[in-house]
């Protein structure tokens, strides 16, 4: 284009008889130094767009290695989560699950503040703080508190996690310690449904003050733990996903199908079907016959990684 408004502006000074005029030669000056200004732009929008693009590249990368392989079952316990990444062009952000199987059975979704590289780093030291006190801290509370005090060191100063940590330990009962984050979906068996508020405390890093709550389930109740990708998706009109109006499709079939078919109403609702933010949730229903599967043949923790 710039080469064509060159020739074009000869060809008129030409035409015109004014080619041997200072005007004509100025306003070849100025469009030729517009020309190559484009051209300079253009190079640095490129490689800057490159540059985003690999490093957006790394940081899924990187989230995929942190992120676990979720045993199919627990102890009293079936088990599904699912990771969701945003659109295209947004940078990964810092979303997490994990669980833990030793000495106890709990869980943690967490999510990050910021996004890219630094938040996936993050989101990895979050599971190591959980799976160091997770096995071995008898109160939930004291799990998240230990957690807060291994973070903040490796914090920067507007850094922070929100988290939701559950302890299905003990059958028929949902132990709950939430920092900061949004609460829990308790699905029972009938399809009825109902957000289980706790104090939410605040999020790791910022201060350990930790809500904590208990409360009853029974044989075919499902829970839903989620980052707020999920709770804080947008229509077109700015309104919020109705999750407590889908909580119905997570009351039957396998727990995969029931968060497909969540998942499928997230993307009907979001313009586009492209989401803002990333998320993750996990699924969980007390089945008292469940149990720890058996140690496969290669050695692969509890948390799907290859010893």
């Amino acid at each position: 284009m710039g080469v064509a408004a060159v020739l074009l502006l000869v060809w008129s000074g030409w035409w015109n008889g004014s080619w041997d005029t200072t005007q004509q030669w100025i306003l070849l000056t100025d469009v030729v130094l517009v020309c190559l200004a484009a051209v300079v732009i253009a190079g640095v929008r490129v490689r800057r767009e490159q540059h985003t693009a690999r490093v957006t590249t790394i940081a899924e990368v990187a989230q995929r290695a942190i992120l676990p392989s979720l045993p199919p079952t627990a102890d009293g316990v079936a088990i599904a989560g699912c990771y969701l990444s945003a659109a295209e062009d947004a940078v990964v952000g810092g979303d997490l699950f994990d669980c833990c199987l030793v000495s106890h059975t709990r869980f943690v979704v967490g999510d990050v503040r910021g996004k890219g590289l630094a938040a996936v780093s993050h989101a990895s030291r979050v599971i190591c703080s959980f799976r160091q006190a997770a096995p071995t801290l008898r109160r939930l509370g004291d799990v998240a508190r230990s957690m807060h005090a291994y973070l903040r060191p490796l914090l920067g100063p507007e850094d922070f996690v929100t988290a939701l940590l559950v302890d299905l330990s003990a059958p028929g009962v949902v132990r709950l310690a939430s920092c900061g984050h949004p609460p829990a979906l308790l699905v029972r068996h009938d399809g009825s449904a109902s957000f289980l508020e706790v104090d939410a405390g605040l999020p790791l890093g910022l201060a350990p003050e930790v809500g904590e709550a208990t409360v009853p389930w029974s044989p075919g109740d499902r829970l839903l733990l989620y980052t707020d990708g999920l709770s804080e998706a947008r229509d077109a009109r700015g309104r919020f996903l109705p999750l407590l109006d889908l909580a119905p499709l997570l009351a039957h079939g396998s727990l995969q199908h029931a968060l497909n078919e969540l998942l499928t109403h997230v993307r009907q609702h979001v313009p586009g079907g492209h989401l803002e933010d990333d998320l993750a949730v996990l699924l969980l229903e007390n089945a008292p016959t469940a149990t720890v599967p058996a140690r496969p043949d290669h050695d692969v923790d509890l948390w799907g990684q290859t010893a």
